[in-house]
């Protein structure tokens, strides 16, 4: 019996060993480990070929690949294979300055991860000044920096914000609420007096335009092309002339303004001041705006509301906005030499009983109207003059066409004097000419197309007095004014 006991045993024991040794050993392998550097030094503003090094230790017997991705930087070198113990990421500084930061990620060949973030600083550049609050004071903005609009900033009532010739001022990307724009509101003062030599630009941040191109001479984008349009608000100046405006009730001497809020009182405009003062706009070139603010819903590049007869507004550029050129939203303002070029709906709409007059202008192939001229929207009644302009109404290079010639509602009141239009395409038409209601008078409309086929281009073919047929036209823009501008310095006046 003990020597069955003993065989018994040790077959056992043996059974086991080799049981043992007929499955694999199992094998633990480390997991990653990646250490972000820390205390790194800021980098300067626009600052390109930045390298950040992160420690990373690997199981040696196993492969390793990385990703890396950046917020307000760029990453050039987002994902590679692992080795030795130090990954470095080369990357370039963001758009805004301040905060921002590169995440590590290391994935081995048995599927374990491990990350870490470095953070980094963006110093401001020293030529630039981040706005990011109202003004409520009076305030100078200087041509030797860069303002940065960090929201929509408003001029408050009693206040004046003056601008140096030549100044710079960014809006920084955002839509809705966050919209970016410059705000005058009632009451308030823009004094903002460019020149020739000197335009102010409004503009992106995203636009690299600089100081030193200015004085340079150089006043397009040096990165953006002309028809870019969307990446910030615009400019906005309210003020207390009359406009014709109603609601369920009856007629309302002031409402709020498109394109702002309406929790911000500030965009209240209108009031009974016709000869109201907003300030001085001379040589201001906006460019790039538009920002949607809600659906179907865009900031103009300049919008009028109310704005009185004693505001003086000549030289504007208005160039690749999402929606209008120029908005007049009743009021009594007048504006002189005025260039629109590229905006994506209608370079001059009037509303609300507008009472000035625009003359000498040019219009560049707008992706809607060229004109829409509305009537009063209340009982108040008043008519505008527009006149001495030169319209280009399409750009096939681009496959930019407007949708008509000009456009009026039956309840509009408008003089249109001395305009030459070029360009035009079978199809657009002068879309009304019998107002039961409003009174339009077409004086000295000359259109570049064959005599014999003039009938064409107007609605129902019922050509009103004021309008004719003509290859050498005799009235139009004096576009000599317009040298300064983007649209010059890129040969869009070209032959005008």
């Amino acid at each position: 019996m003990r020597k069955f006991k003993f065989l018994f045993s040790l077959t056992l024991i043996l059974g086991l060993f080799f049981s043992a040794c007929d499955d694999d050993p199992i094998v633990a392998f480390d997991k990653p480990v990646v250490t972000a550097p820390s205390n790194l030094a800021a980098i300067p503003f626009g600052a390109t070929d930045q390298t950040v090094d992160f420690s990373v230790s690997t199981d040696p017997e196993l492969t390793a690949t990385y990703t890396a991705t950046g917020t307000n930087v760029i990453v050039s070198n987002g994902s590679g294979n692992v080795s030795g113990n130090t990954v470095t990421i080369n990357y370039s500084a963001g758009a805004n300055a301040g905060a921002a930061s590169i995440t590590l990620t290391v994935t081995d060949s048995e599927g374990q991860t491990d990350d870490a973030t470095a953070v980094i600083s963006i110093d401001q550049p020293e030529n630039e000044v981040k706005v990011s609050s109202n003004i409520t004071e009076n305030t100078t903005w200087t041509s030797d920096k860069v303002y940065v609009l960090g929201g929509r900033i408003t001029v408050l009532n009693g206040v004046t914000l003056t601008i140096e010739p030549g100044t710079i001022i960014k809006g920084e990307a955002g839509t809705g609420a966050n919209a970016t724009a410059l705000l005058v509101a009632r009451g308030g003062t823009l004094m903002a007096e460019g020149k020739a030599d000197a335009p102010i630009i409004f503009t992106s941040v995203a636009d690299e335009i600089m100081p030193e191109d200015i004085s340079a001479g150089n006043f397009g984008s040096p990165n953006l092309d002309a028809d870019i349009d969307g990446l910030w608000g615009g400019v906005l100046v309210l003020g207390k002339a009359p406009i014709s405006a109603s609601n369920e009730s009856g007629d309302v001497s002031e409402v709020q303004i498109e394109g702002i809020p309406t929790s911000d009182q500030n965009g209240l405009y209108g009031g009974n001041e016709p000869e109201d003062n907003s300030g001085v706009l001379k040589y201001i070139s906006i460019r790039h705006g538009g920002a949607n603010i809600g659906s179907g819903n865009e900031i103009n590049g300049l919008t009028l509301g109310g704005v009185g007869s004693g505001t003086v507004i000549e030289n504007i550029e208005i160039i690749a906005n999402q929606d209008d050129g120029i908005e007049w939203f009743g009021g009594t303002v007048n504006v002189k030499n005025a260039l629109v070029w590229n905006v994506n709906d209608d370079a001059i709409d009037t509303d609300q009983s507008w009472a000035g007059t625009l003359d000498n202008f040019v219009i560049i192939a707008p992706g809607d109207h060229n004109f829409e001229l509305d009537g009063p929207e209340g009982s108040m009644a008043a008519g505008h003059v527009i006149q001495n302009g030169t319209v280009i109404a399409n750009d096939p290079a681009l496959g930019r066409f407007s949708s008509d010639l000009i456009n009026t509602d039956d309840n509009s009141i408008v003089d249109l004097k001395n305009i030459f239009i070029t360009a035009i395409e079978e199809g657009q038409i002068i879309n009304r000419v019998v107002h039961n209601v409003g009174t339009v008078n077409f004086v000295g409309i000359q259109l570049d197309v064959p005599e014999a086929d003039l009938s064409k281009y107007v609605k129902d073919g019922n050509v009103p007095d004021g309008v004719s047929a003509v290859s050498t036209p005799t009235v139009g823009a004096d576009v000599s004014v317009f040298g300064w501008t983007w649209a010059a310095q890129a040969g869009k006046l070209a032959g005008l």
